[in-house]
């Protein structure tokens, strides 16, 4: 064990000497409190320390002592309705414990709680040969989701002995011998370096679209399962809103939340309403399938740069049991200007507008440990983590450093517009600058389970979108009265794709979710009336008449029609009256 003392100290940045033997990424207790730090640099035998903790009181000549080991999560049994802190502090144990709302410098609570015992049930015998990532008993966590207990990456040989029944994580529920004889315990939690990959064996291409539920993210710009997002909004145009919507209505098993450096009052939102949000998915509570890591804007900045790795490395571990996870961090933004201060701290060349010069390298490795695998172990298990990286670019500007280097690296990009907020359209999403790479991967999987026609008709309402943009410039000029008759159907058919499909009410029962045959029904629908809409312009029809038919109301209301009524009965009739309507201008 290293000892060595306090030399220097720079706010959350600590220098100690005497620390030779010591390790890069090493955890280390700081000061008299035994504060937790984390070794990022060494020189000689010294070593730059970021700490976790608020620093005040701390002085030269305190002991810095090393525990040998990186900065590691435990996993297991627990985690699931915990909300922790950005190195896994489970803020709700501490605050029972301590009694204090805030978290006592020094105070250490293991992440997992070590009373409860869990009911384990195997799922191997006596004599089975098992590897890293194979199964090896479950235990019902929540009613939500079985956690099921993993053998440990690196260890492989017969099960030598399996126990059944209650145990808490720290105790032995097998023991597997290996080729060469050794006898290896397994007990149901794991620690896992969180800035270490958990391995896998295989990518899988991103050919399943993700569910959101939400019709711009869906139909339009498409998230594959292990894909990765990126929102970048200025303040006040819904990103914490939209990371809301993802998170109750995404195709997911498994959700983790980190409010990376994000208002306490947003976190507290998310901390109030979740519990409370019943899970169409299994009909219990969404929190019971849900982990929060809270690191808000007044905690210690080092931890906040932690979070997201803590948040991955849980993500990964219940990927690895062949669960689909979705990753929400909120924000990025905050995560890199907690990378900067650091970067200050520690005196090293900054890059473009003080950021370090390694920002682009972070964020990539970051965002690559997303993606759809298939797991370690003899087992076929397939698991995916998808990532929506909310990024809050001062005054909007989407050239600016973070913004910039994740539309680099992330393959989808839903761009939040503040005006289109102010208009009171949501999701803010502009349709112009957003955009998906995902759309060829993903088609296959939509013309087969909604309609043949899916990309002709998504592309077809883009192109109309686009052509309005371009339309409204003659209009600020002249007025829609002086288009042609075919330019004025566009307006309109475009101005019902802005209103009637692509705004969405998120606190709507209804239309909060918008199933994938719905939204291609819906979708059909308008564009089925565009087309007849031109058809009856060219024999005769004038286009202020078509506006005003009667049709439009009932386009407008489909989205707040249950889906089976909407499916069975109303749609059917809307297209019915279409072309009752059109075919009575057509002859008038």
């Amino acid at each position: 064990m290293v000892l060595g003392k306090i030399v220097k100290i720079a706010g959350p940045v600590v220098v100690a000497e005497g620390m030779k033997g010591s390790q890069m990424y090493e955890v280390v207790k700081v000061g008299d409190e035994k504060l937790t730090g984390e070794i990022i640099q060494l020189k000689d035998d010294r070593a730059v320390i970021q700490v976790y903790e608020e620093t005040a009181g701390i002085k030269p000549g305190e002991p810095v002592e090393g525990t040998g080991a990186p900065l590691s999560a435990e996993l297991g049994p627990g985690m699931l309705k915990a909300i922790y802190d950005g190195i896994q502090r489970p803020l709700t144990a501490i605050e029972s414990e301590t009694g204090d709302i805030f978290i006592p410098r020094g105070v250490t609570v293991p992440s997992l709680p070590r009373d409860i015992k869990w009911e384990f049930v195997p799922t191997v015998k006596v004599g089975d040969y098992v590897e890293g990532g194979d199964v090896i008993g479950t235990v019902e966590e929540t009613k939500s989701i079985v956690h099921k207990i993993l053998v440990p990456v690196g260890i492989s040989g017969k099960i030598k002995e399996i126990k059944s029944g209650k145990f808490t994580v720290e105790e032995t529920v097998a023991i597997v011998e290996t080729e060469d004889g050794e006898e290896k315990e397994i007990i149901m939690m794991q620690k896992w370096p969180v800035r270490k990959p958990r391995p896998y064996k295989e990518k899988l291409p991103p050919v399943i679209p993700l569910i959101t539920g939400q019709r711009v993210e869906d139909t339009f710009f498409g998230l594959a399962k292990g894909g990765a997002a990126a929102i970048p909004g200025p303040f006040g145009s819904g990103k914490t809103v939209t990371q809301h919507q993802l998170a109750k209505w995404s195709d997911v098993d498994v959700v983790v939340y980190i409010g990376c450096g994000e208002r306490g009052n947003e976190m507290t939102e998310v901390i109030e309403e979740f519990p409370h949000l019943d899970d169409i998915k299994t009909g219990n509570k969404l929190m019971d399938r849900t982990i929060l890591i809270a690191n808000t804007s007044n905690m210690p900045v080092a931890a906040r740069e932690a979070s997201v790795y803590t948040g991955i490395t849980i993500a990964e571990y219940f990927r690895d049991m062949g669960c689909g996870v979705l990753l929400t961090a909120d924000s990025t933004s905050r995560w890199a200007e907690a990378m900067r201060e650091i970067s200050g701290r520690l005196e090293e060349m900054p890059g473009e507008e003080g950021y370090p010069a390694y920002l682009a390298s972070r964020l990539a490795q970051f965002y690559e440990r997303a993606g759809r695998v298939t797991c370690l172990g003899k087992e076929d298990k397939q698991g995916f983590v998808c990532i929506v990286g909310a990024v809050s670019p001062p005054g909007g500007d989407f050239s600016e450093p973070v913004t910039s280097n994740t539309l680099r690296i992330v393959k989808v990009f839903w761009a939040l517009d503040a005006n289109l907020a102010r208009r009171r359209h949501f999701p803010a999403i502009n349709w112009l600058q957003s955009y998906s790479l995902y759309l060829d991967d993903i088609s296959g999987w939509w013309e087969k389970n909604t309609g043949s026609d899916w990309r002709e008709l998504r592309d077809e309402a883009m192109n109309l979108l686009q052509k309005e943009a371009e339309l409204q410039e003659i209009v600020q000029l002249v007025g829609p009265d002086a288009l042609p008759d075919r330019e004025r159907v566009i307006l309109e058919i475009a101005r019902m794709l802005r209103e009637d499909f692509l705004q969405q009410d998120a606190f709507n029962e209804i239309d909060s979710y918008c199933s994938p045959m719905k939204q291609y029904t819906m979708l059909k629908i308008i564009m089925t009336l565009y087309n007849r809409a031109l058809n009856a312009v060219e024999k005769g029809a004038d286009p202020s008449d078509i506006s005003k038919i009667s049709v439009k109301g009932d386009i407008a209301k489909m989205k707040y029609i249950p889906e089976d009524e909407f499916l069975n009965k109303v749609a059917p009739e809307i297209l019915e009256k279409i072309d009752k309507e059109l075919d009575l201008l057509v002859n008038k």
